[in-house]
């Protein structure tokens, strides 16, 4: 990371975890999901049509300073998300070697094997990451992935996945009130190897791989009230 790159495009990824581990989220992100971080942060304004207009508008930011400004705002936003129950909030760097903000929580957001229904824990986290971020930092954009374990057919875990992401989206937006215009992106990897969640000695830590990952990042409306100034 270099200079005020590093916070002009600061994101959120709210990483939401399977059950049934006793090794806390954060050291298993750290291992295995951190590097599926990079990889989907890298891709995620692409997959919403406006990676070159977010490009152009970061690169001003940066010239004129608004840099600091939605880095600064961004930080407001961590440190809301860190007065989550049971949250874990951790500086991670993207594929484009931008800062981005890991929220992780150790027994919070929990599937049951080959479920996509949110456990009881799972909607009381969601709902306060709703109060205290979603609801308050509104023009901050949100990307919603799901993902699962190697059990069972490729067909299978793809539907599981994309189910499990649009739980989390359509509690947030349903019950918790979180404006569908936020909601940017939804969709389920399945089992892609490259976002499996491995133990220390390769094999797949299969709970944690049933999981859902919430990204926040920056938009445009902040951006441009950045370059602008007006950006509080």
């Amino acid at each position: 990371m270099k200079g005020i790159k590093t916070i002009c495009a600061v994101l959120a990824a709210l990483v939401i975890t399977g059950c049934g581990t006793s090794t806390k989220t954060g050291t298993l992100v750290g291992g295995g999901g951190g590097a599926a971080l990079g990889a989907i942060i890298g891709g995620l304004v692409g997959n919403s049509g406006k990676s070159a207009l977010i490009g152009s508008a970061i690169g001003g930011a940066v010239g004129t300073g608004a840099g600091y400004l939605i880095g600064k705002k961004m930080d407001k936003a961590k440190a809301a998300a860190a007065q989550v129950d049971n949250a874990t909030v951790e500086t991670v760097t993207d594929a484009n070697g931008l800062q981005a903000v890991k929220v992780s929580f150790d027994n919070g957001i929990l599937f049951s094997t080959g479920k996509s229904v949110l456990q009881p824990s799972a909607q009381a986290s969601l709902s306060q990451f709703a109060n205290k971020v979603l609801n308050v930092y509104t023009d901050c954009d949100v990307a919603i992935y799901g993902y699962a374990s190697s059990d069972g057919s490729d067909e299978l875990n793809l539907n599981l996945s994309n189910n499990r992401a649009y739980a989390v989206s359509n509690y947030l937006q349903n019950t918790c009130r979180v404006s569908p215009a936020q909601v940017k992106t939804v969709k389920g990897f399945g089992e892609d190897p490259q976002y499996l969640v491995r133990n220390s000695d390769g094999s797949e830590n299969a709970a944690a791989s049933r999981r859902v990952e919430v990204y926040l990042y920056a938009s445009q409306a902040m951006v441009d009230a950045a370059n602008a100034g007006t950006l509080k």
